[in-house]
């Protein structure tokens, strides 16, 4: 399989489970994906995979920026980055739904914080967080 074919593949994997938590967050499939984290776990095997052939191919250097940006010219290595994007941004979506659970907040100011994260990670992060502390100074 390609590096291409499994990035279609992990992309596949990742998108129906945002669709979920944005669409049906209560649905008790979308609630079992989300507490036994399936769909992170699968990426985590996909990623530990790629680290490995990364590794082996031609060893891995986060000590520069320099080094960095010469890592991500190599394939498989821009598939574990892209993996690990996928992996970790899908786990703070699960953990907003997890958190809001508590919370009460009405799931309309949450899809919001759901789409940014699935599209720019840390800004839907924000954006929850800053929610969440509104929550809390206003119950």
């Amino acid at each position: 399989m390609t590096p291409t074919e499994v990035f279609s593949i992990v992309n596949m994997a990742a998108l129906p489970m945002w669709i979920l938590m944005i669409v049906l967050p209560k649905w008790k499939v979308t609630r079992f994906l989300i507490d036994f984290k399936i769909i992170p776990l699968l990426l985590a095997i996909v990623y530990a995979i790629y680290i490995c052939i990364a590794i082996r191919t031609g060893g891995m250097d986060f000590g520069s920026l320099a080094s960095v940006m010469e890592l991500f010219t190599k394939e498989n290595a821009v598939l574990a980055g892209w993996v690990h994007y996928l992996a970790f941004d899908l786990l703070i979506g699960m953990w907003i739904l997890n958190e809001n659970k508590k919370l009460g907040i009405h799931h309309v100011l949450i899809v919001p914080c759901l789409l940014l994260t699935f599209m720019l990670g840390p800004v839907g992060f924000l954006l929850f967080m800053t929610i969440k502390s509104l929550k809390k100074i206003n119950p």
